[in-house]
């Protein structure tokens, strides 16, 4: 293990790219270096943004109670082991928008490939005024992962600010596969400028 500090100081910040090992002290960093399972089952990690378990996407009533428009499943399957099953039908009975992504929580699944549907998805929930709901099993790895490419997609926000800004609030802990994913992400779009004009 490296024994250099997780963050980067300003002057290096745009020429060498986040590992997974970096965002991973990150996120243990709350908890003593351990890492930890969400204690909610859903919290609020943005305005108008929840990540949550398999319990609360299916809570209907009380999605309802606390505005929940849209919905998006980063698990959707039907192996109840590892992925939560739900569907379009369960949520149009009460008016909400669903999303299904059928991501499984391994470090070989590339999940990159569903970050502009998911955040998009995301966009028009709070772009309409709307409230959404990111979930998986346990609402701490592929919906956290969805949720972070959605801070850094669209609200610029680089992947190290995003994952601090994120587990201010949740305890969260995507697999090392994501959390590279991630680092691609951003230097993807570091490349492109995109963090050079944030938008909140």
């Amino acid at each position: 293990m490296a024994s250099k500090s997780g963050d980067h100081s300003e002057s290096d910040i745009d020429d060498k790219p986040y590992t997974p090992e970096e965002l991973q002290r990150i996120i243990t960093a709350p908890s003593g270096g351990l890492t930890m399972l969400p204690s909610d089952p859903y919290d609020e990690v943005y305005p108008n943004l929840y990540i949550g378990e398999e319990s609360a996407a299916k809570a209907r009533t009380e999605l309802k109670r606390i505005g929940i428009t849209h919905v998006l499943n980063a698990g959707e399957g039907k192996d109840d082991g590892y992925h939560v099953h739900t569907n379009h039908v369960m949520y149009r009975k009460v008016n909400i928008e669903y999303l299904g992504i059928p991501a499984t929580d391994m470090m070989s699944f590339n999940l990159s490939k569903y970050f502009q549907k998911s955040v998009d998805f995301i966009e028009t929930a709070l772009d309409g005024g709307g409230k959404c709901l990111v979930n998986c099993k346990i609402g701490a790895s592929r919906s956290a992962t969805l949720v972070l490419a959605y801070l850094m997609i669209k609200r610029h926000l680089p992947v190290q600010d995003a994952v601090r800004l994120v587990r201010e609030k949740r305890e969260i802990c995507p697999n090392e596969g994501f959390l590279q994913q991630l680092c691609d992400l951003n230097e993807k779009l570091k490349k492109d400028g995109h963090f050079d004009n944030k938008s909140s």
